[in-house]
């Protein structure tokens, strides 16, 4: 008779209770069993513009916007002047009858519609100024005064605004492959953006009387036209960014002679607006690859603050292949720059600050502009720039081409907190980390925050963590985004909202989607899958427009790996991680049946067998006890070792494992969001094992999953997710034998 041996659970068990779910509850009995189904119905059709690999189609296009602008800051007044000629050049099948222009500065105009959208209440208490400005002032007179719209040839063009939209009308549908030049006079009163906000404008110092200008959204600018929405011509309400066309500038810039700037793009004048003693330090500073070399020095900004020049100087940029375009200007400006080898090209890493901001810039802005480039290249393709600046300014956080401006300053008697420290780090490698996205992965902002915020939060948290180990970063680590995803589902939105509906924006634009990558990475993919497929995506869309589904579809074409559960339950849904230990059963060895099997037939596939002889498996419980078992090596067993013999040789038998214990593990899951299982297994010796099993686990019961695990050595301790990497939003339930979680009383009261 062939002998076989089977594997049967008893009854036994040891029980772990799970919590109660927060906010979202679904009917009793509730069974999603799409969970795991592909996303057909969310994303839409692969066609000839993008391809359901996530690539560019071979009718992809995009349209192209140059800009030549002539622009003068007016310090003395706070006002701005330019004039601007745009060449539009239509690569779309499509004929169109009108242009869509931007005019982002007009939310500042008096009667700005976006001062309506939200609710008021009446504060308790208010500063003085603060009560005038909202009561008594009137409002503060922005955005674009348009002077004319000119065709080539100064004819006027008919305009229509709205709101943040201008619509020219073309006289004759401009046609596929044709291109059209026309020109844009205006100003507009620049605002102190630290008293009436906004992305850009000025700070004031009052102490010596000066401006420092980070200047941004300071023209009219193409909106995009492409094959997914046609023209994206969403009203800027404020929190939704930009989404701009690719193009050429050469933009001109008039300031007081005193004043030291930088913008976007190269500087093609430097000879005639730096002196020769700083135009030499420039060139040292090209050739300092370790530390930054200051060009214009502390002691000449602190004697150009007290000069207010009445004499003008005008600095020349030339840009290739830019989305946009900010500069910023000031008297008070210290200048480094520092030399960063990247693939063969040599790039700069410059920071311009005031002295306030010293010595906590000077020591570290640059380095870490430095540091941002060459990691963030590393995980994309190498920056294509010639440039990247950090600006110090205070209370912001903003991103151009080649530029950014960022908060952080030591107090008045030079100290710097960890608080300060690591926020500016943190800040100057996200901005300067918009570089990559979106100002070339060039995504639209104003529909989709995260596809730019939270990409770029994800590689900044690599980047933190390449530059120190132990950086203390926010965002990334899975367990930080828990009290967010166990909040109060009523303020919870899915990642796919537009930015304009999102309530908690900081974690759900930058917060959450950056986790849920990391998660990826660290969890899913594993790093070498991950960072392949991630890279593949940022060099497909690189100069290009991609929306989510480019990015999803991307992700799993070049890993192999089905994610649409992934991107349904994380991106889609406002789900959460809660997975717990349900139940564990214990088991003993015997060849001795015990009673309870006495009348219980063996299932074998799709038989049931009632002939023996069998190993049995005994559940800890009165069984064991009734026959007296102890935990019995595997090999000890007669019947069991009675085939080893047959069936192994002696130098095989001595490779083969010696199972003890035995232990029947159930996971039950009671958040809705799937996730792997990642479990450790502690020893009473003081080992550890760590086991992972793949998300698919749950794919034919939504619920429970069930593990076996057979070891040498007994088992003191069960862990799920021992290292918190899943974003579980209650470990409570995450031991075997369960924890008691002591309260804060309890606590107290046994330290007094």
């Amino acid at each position: 008779m062939r002998k076989v041996f089977y594997v049967l659970s008893m009854a036994a068990s040891i029980t772990v209770s799970a919590q109660e779910k927060p906010a979202q509850k679904r009917e009793p009995g509730h069974k999603d069993s799409n969970r795991m189904s592909q996303m057909y119905d969310l994303m839409a059709t692969p066609n000839m513009f993008r391809t359901a690999s996530g690539a560019p189609g071979p009718a992809y296009y995009q349209q192209q916007a140059d800009y030549k602008m002539d622009i003068e800051l007016d310090d003395k007044n706070t006002k701005l002047f330019g004039k601007e000629t745009i060449t539009y050049h239509n690569n779309s099948p499509e004929s169109l009858e009108y242009l869509w222009v931007q005019l982002d500065q007009n939310i500042n105009t008096k009667d700005s519609r976006s001062k309506l959208v939200e609710s008021q209440k009446m504060d308790p208490a208010y500063k003085p100024d603060a009560f005038s400005r909202r009561y008594m002032e009137d409002a503060f007179d922005g955005g674009f005064k348009i002077d004319y719209v000119q065709d080539a040839n100064g004819k006027p063009m008919k305009y229509t605004i709205n709101q943040t939209m201008m619509r020219i009308d073309l006289p004759t549908r401009l046609k596929n492959g044709e291109k059209i030049s026309f020109s844009i006079k205006w100003w507009y009163n620049i605002n102190n953006y630290r008293v009436i906000g906004g992305r850009s404008g000025y700070e004031h110092f009052d102490k010596d009387n000066n401006n420092l200008y980070v200047i941004a959204q300071f023209f009219p600018r193409m909106a995009v036209y492409n094959d997914v929405e046609g023209w994206q011509n969403m009203q800027f309400w404020g929190a939704g960014e930009f989404a701009l066309t690719f193009g050429n500038y050469e933009v001109n810039i008039t300031v007081p002679a005193d004043h030291i700037i930088d913008g976007t793009g190269d500087l093609t004048n430097r000879p005639e607006v730096l002196t020769a003693e700083q135009l030499k330090r420039y060139e040292q500073a090209t050739r300092s690859f370790d530390k930054p070399v200051v060009i214009v020095t502390q002691d000449e900004a602190e004697r150009a603050e007290k000069g207010f020049s009445t004499k003008k100087k005008t600095w020349k940029f030339n840009a290739k292949n830019v989305r946009d375009f900010g500069f910023s200007s000031s008297r008070k400006f210290i200048y480094d720059g520092m030399a960063v080898q990247l693939g063969g090209k040599m790039v700069m890493a410059h920071s311009l600050y005031p002295k306030e901001a010293n010595p906590m810039w000077g020591e570290t802005s640059t380095r870490v502009v430095a540091h941002t480039l060459k990691t963030y290249s590393k995980y994309t393709f190498d920056y294509p720039y010639p440039k990247a600046i950090s600006v110090s300014a205070e209370d912001q956080g903003m991103e151009y081409p080649m530029i950014c401006w960022n908060y952080g300053r030591p107090d008045e008697k030079g100290y710097v907190s960890d608080r300060i420290k690591y926020g500016n780090m943190s800040v100057i490698i996200h901005e300067v980390g918009h570089n990559f996205f979106p100002m070339i992965v060039n995504s639209d902002e104003r529909q989709w925050t995260w596809m730019d915020e939270g990409l770029n939060t994800f590689l900044q948290y690599l980047t933190e963590k390449e530059w120190d180990a132990y950086y203390p970063s926010n965002r990334g680590p899975a367990a930080n985004i828990v009290p967010y995803m166990s909040g109060d589902q009523k303020f919870l939105e899915p990642i796919m909202t537009n930015s304009e509906a999102i309530h908690q924006f900081g974690s759900n634009a930058y917060g959450k989607p950056a986790t849920g990558l990391n998660m990826l990475r660290e969890v899913v993919m594993g790093h070498e899958l991950f960072d392949h497929a991630f890279k593949t995506y940022a060099n497909r869309w690189k100069f290009r427009h991609p929306t989510p589904k480019d990015f999803f579809r991307t992700m799993e074409d070049a890993s192999a790996v089905d994610l649409d559960w992934f991107w349904r339950g994380w991106f889609y849904t406002t789900d959460y991680v809660d997975m717990g230990i349900m139940e564990v059963k214990q088991f003993y060895v015997t060849e001795t049946q015990p009673e309870s099997m006495k009348d219980h037939k063996i299932k074998r596939g799709r038989f049931n067998e009632d002939t023996g002889p069998f190993v049995y498996m005994v559940a800890d419980g009165p069984d064991a006890v009734k026959q007296n078992k102890k935990a019995l090596d595997a090999k000890d067993v007669k019947l069991l070792n009675d085939y080893l013999k047959e069936k192994f040789t002696n130098e095989e038998r001595v490779k083969l494992k010696a199972p003890k214990y035995f232990y029947e593990v159930t996971f039950d899951k009671p958040g809705d969001m799937l996730m792997p299982i990642l479990v450790e297994l502690a020893f009473e010796d003081g080992t550890s094992e760590y086991h992972t099993f793949p998300v698919q686990i749950w794919r034919k019961n939504n619920q429970t999953a069930s593990r076996v695990f057979a070891t040498e050595k007994a088992v003191k301790k069960i862990t799920l997710d021992p290292r918190l990497l899943t974003a579980d939003i209650d470990v409570s339930n995450n031991t075997w034998p369960k924890e008691v979680v002591k309260d804060k009383f309890d606590t107290l009261e046994n330290k007094k």
